[in-house]
């Protein structure tokens, strides 16, 4: 039977003799941190999230009958192998015994709201995953670019940028010869829309079974078993980036179209509803790995989102390639298969590998069309140089690194009062809550102009809308549109200067941490008359093209609204010389000690202790009565 123990910071660690068992304790310990949002995710696959939000949840409910999410996952975990399935189906035992315990506290939220969680059926952990990730690649942008190539024509790609709502990530490592220790390092930091509770969840899955043990942690989707996307296996270690590929089609359809849409009249077309499958024959082979070779052979399974992998192992390889089901297409950019070339590349004991969505190089332009600039990969790069002797505390210092790429395409239009500015966006800096100040007066005066009028039409649907305003638009690609000299025919210098007198008139905030504050979205956000839960609006250095990617909305707020959801840096030597963190904390639980104690962590990039020794962690209170 397996039992969960947890370290300082409430981090579950599931010990277990069989796999099934194992799959059953994640699952046990993920309601008890997480119910709320177990219920909130099971309600947004299945389309229901109007029976907590009202009418502001019927958007969504719409988006996922239309795309197919629940069918989608119904045929997907029919396909799985006996194996898969039934550790899938071991963990929704999990679950549903938690749920269902007398001794369950209902979350707070179901309170509010007079609802309690629902069981899960087998099938509910691709659910819940699918709809996390259909909106992950190109739909909202794919439908943006298009009204923009109506309207302005040959210009469209000035507006268009890594934004607003997509999920990018940093990853990179270094060879053995370029560490203390003499073995591989691994950083990295996805970012996505910063949530309440996060959307991710960390874990520690030990197997003791003699004929298949294995001792992982990491961090898991939560409503999702094992681990998928960042973890340390011990021996083997790895990370992952947004690959932004092309794997998604939107073609016009006529009304009697009888398949998955985005919006009425546009069909849609993505791997996993091709194929029925959403990748969970992975999660197996991923807890099990040994080598890089063995990370490699499990995403041969991966579907989608596609990814950049960077892995690492004991042996010292250090090894890229990219994960996922991309189509080919013929001249009419029919299907006619799916690429088969992942473009493996080892680097020495010397080398190094770094991935940050931006174009890599022959590799990307096969898979993919727009990427996002290489403002964090070429600063991560900068930071690596040739260096030697690399630590964890080294990595973590790129973390912190809060220098604002693209800054020097809009340099020629600041104010002269920040002619001696270091361009690092730190939360006691003037200079950067200046920039910032003016920077948003600017983008709102671009976006005022009369040639984006057409562009204000409403989003063809509320769940794309994010991307159809144009201030928010304008602000993401403002770098862009100011190395174009005149676009559009604005006189960008006028604007600038006139910017900054609109900032004189309503005042220079004092540092750009009173403005860049911690911002997450909780579902109760999104509608009226419910009150979520209290998080502390903390300062915050960095912003969207800096390595501490901590995004704000240029002309329309400066809240940090997305940004790294975890940090980890896993070294190949010893596991607890490396840490992670996440925004907030283990559990959901408003008042929990263990619902905001990461984030004065993760505030000041500092990383948790990763623990391994069981005589340091403590049994879960819940198991002693077990």
């Amino acid at each position: 039977m397996a039992r969960i123990y947890r370290d300082a910071y409430g981090v579950p660690h599931v010990r277990a003799t069989d796999v099934l068992d194992l799959a059953r304790g994640q699952g046990l310990a993920v309601v008890r941190d997480r119910a709320w949002q177990l219920e909130w995710l099971r309600r947004r696959a299945t389309g229901t999230t109007a029976g907590v939000l009202g009418t502001a949840g019927e958007p969504w409910d719409r988006f996922s009958v239309r795309v197919r999410v629940v069918d989608t996952a119904r045929r997907a975990f029919d396909a799985l192998t006996g194996e898969s399935q039934a550790f899938v189906t071991a963990y929704v035992e999990g679950v549903n015994a938690a749920l269902t315990s007398p001794a369950a506290t209902t979350p707070p939220e179901l309170v509010a709201v007079g609802a309690t969680a629902e069981p899960w059926p087998e099938w509910m952990p691709l659910a819940t995953f699918h709809a996390q990730q259909v909106l992950f690649a190109d739909i909202g942008s794919t439908l943006w670019d298009r009204r923009v190539r109506d309207v302005l024509g040959g210009d469209a790609a000035l507006l268009s940028h890594e934004g607003p709502q997509p999920a990018g990530s940093n990853a990179w490592a270094v060879g053995g010869a370029r560490t203390a220790s003499g073995l591989p390092l691994i950083g990295g930091d996805p970012h996505r829309t910063f949530e309440s509770p996060g959307v991710y969840h960390q874990v520690r899955l030990a197997c003791e079974d003699p004929d298949d043990p294995f001792d992982v942690v990491g961090f898991t989707f939560t409503g999702v078993p094992g681990v998928q996307h960042f973890a340390h296996a011990g021996d083997v270690a790895w990370a992952i980036t947004n690959g932004m590929a092309d794997y998604q089609d939107l073609d016009e359809v006529g009304d009697d179209h009888d398949g998955p849409t985005v919006v009425p009249g546009v069909g849609f077309r993505g791997p996993s509803t091709e194929l029925g499958d959403v990748g969970f024959e992975a999660l197996l082979p991923l807890l099990r790995a040994r080598t890089a070779d063995d990370v490699d052979a499990a995403m041969e399974h991966w579907v989608e989102p596609v990814n950049n992998v960077v892995v690492a192992d004991v042996h010292g390889t250090v090894r890229y390639r990219w994960a996922g089901r991309v189509p080919t297409r013929d001249a009419e950019r029919r299907w006619t298969g799916w690429r088969t070339d992942r473009h493996r590349v080892d680097v020495g004991p010397d080398g190094q590998v770094v991935t940050a969505n931006d174009r890599r190089g022959p590799e990307s332009d096969e898979i993919g069309v727009e990427f996002a600039p290489s403002h964090r990969a070429d600063r991560i790069r900068e930071l690596l140089g040739d260096r030697t002797g690399l630590t964890t505390d080294d990595f973590t210092a790129i973390h912190d690194d809060a220098l604002l790429g693209g800054r020097d395409a809009v340099r020629h239009l600041a104010p002269a009062r920040l002619d001696g500015w270091d361009g690092h966006m730190r939360a006691d800096s003037a200079e950067a809550a200046a920039y910032a100040a003016w920077r948003s007066a600017f983008v709102r005066r671009v976006a005022a102009h009369t040639v984006f009028d057409p562009l204000r039409e409403p989003a063809p649907d509320p769940v794309v809308g994010p991307w159809f305003d144009i201030t928010v638009m304008v602000g993401l690609g403002l770098p862009a549109l100011a190395a174009a000299g005149t676009p559009f025919g604005i006189d960008l210098a006028e604007d600038a200067r006139l910017a900054e007198a609109d900032v004189d008139a309503s005042g220079w905030p004092a540092t750009w941490g009173e403005t860049h504050v911690f911002d997450p979205i909780h579902a109760f956000d999104l509608t009226t008359g419910r009150t979520a839960p209290d998080v502390p609006a903390v300062p915050l250095s960095g912003d969207q093209d800096c390595v501490r990617c901590v995004g704000s909305l240029p002309g329309i707020s400066d809240g940090a609204y997305r940004g790294a959801v975890a940090r980890y840096v896993w070294d190949l030597a010893d596991r607890t010389a490396g840490g992670w963190v996440v925004p907030m904390g283990a559990s959901a639980v408003p008042g929990d000690p263990h619902h905001l104690d990461q984030l004065p962590l993760w505030a000041e990039t500092r990383l948790a202790p990763i623990v391994t020794d069981w005589t340091l962690l403590t049994l879960d209170p819940s198991e002693e009565t077990s």
